[in-house]
């Protein structure tokens, strides 16, 4: 079912990570040299990862218990990215040359928050269902 509230959360998922990561930067090196997702090759595989998951899981819709398991997998890689942004921030020099965090290292956490949303919109159907099945 494409009209479900939880595909319009997997679809902002997707666009947050499989475009905004190219687009905003993560962060500005010692040099000045803005950093996006498309310098380090691991984090775009991640990124575009992240949102092949998200279309993966829109078009699991009959299979609702299938798509809570990916939409979990995708918050797992979702917060690998935040652990690997919050090691990375912490580690950036602050001392004379100070390095700028982008706003791009939010990302995971927005595309976490929608995951979180689509999985409780998905538990609301199935908890339906199960009550539908419950009156028969």
């Amino acid at each position: 079912m494409i009209q479900r509230i939880q595909t319009f959360f997997l679809v902002v998922v997707a666009l947050i990570t499989g475009v905004l990561p190219f687009f905003l930067n993560l962060w500005i090196d010692v040099n000045g040299k803005e950093i996006y997702a498309e310098n380090e090759l691991w984090l775009s595989i991640a990124f575009y990862a992240s949102a092949v998951l998200a279309v993966i899981s829109i078009f699991m819709y009959k299979n609702r218990q299938n798509q809570f398991v990916v939409n979990r997998l995708n918050m797992i890689l979702n917060l690998f990215l935040l652990g690997f942004f919050v090691y990375r921030s912490l580690s950036l020099s602050g001392e004379a040359v100070v390095s700028e965090k982008g706003i791009g290292m939010l990302i995971p956490v927005f595309s976490i928050v929608f995951l979180v949303l689509a999985n409780r919109a998905i538990k609301k159907d199935e908890d339906l269902v199960k009550s539908v099945d419950r009156l028969r």
